[in-house]
């Protein structure tokens, strides 16, 4: 199996089809935990497909979770990881790209 960081765009794409098939068997057989890895792992190789010039540290964007957006302010990029605080914490974490909305708050 490849990294993702290995994979062509269009090998991506395969990988991503391929986990939302596997997410929604977990959800319709009622597997909960393995529904949230699939899609962990969806977002992981999405943000493999996202220009990170499209985000600045310091910005502050939008998660959204659950229907519910959640400010998360970008202290640094890591690869393909953002890292920084979510509104109203003072733990440092880490988000796949692809989970923020580009355009700053």
């Amino acid at each position: 199996m490849k990294r993702y960081s290995d994979m062509s765009h269009h090998e991506l794409l395969q990988e991503i089809g391929t986990l939302t098939e596997k997410a929604r068997k977990a959800e319709q057989l009622g597997i909960p935990n393995e529904y949230a890895v699939y899609e962990r792992k969806i977002a992981l190789a999405k943000s493999y497909m996202v220009d990170l010039k499209q985000f600045t540290p310091g910005d502050t964007y939008y998660i959204e979770e659950s229907g519910k957006k959640t400010s998360f302010k970008i202290q640094y990029l890591n690869g393909v990881f953002a890292w920084g605080y979510r509104e109203q914490s003072e733990e440092l974490e880490a988000v796949p790209v692809s989970v923020l909305n580009a355009s700053a708050c």
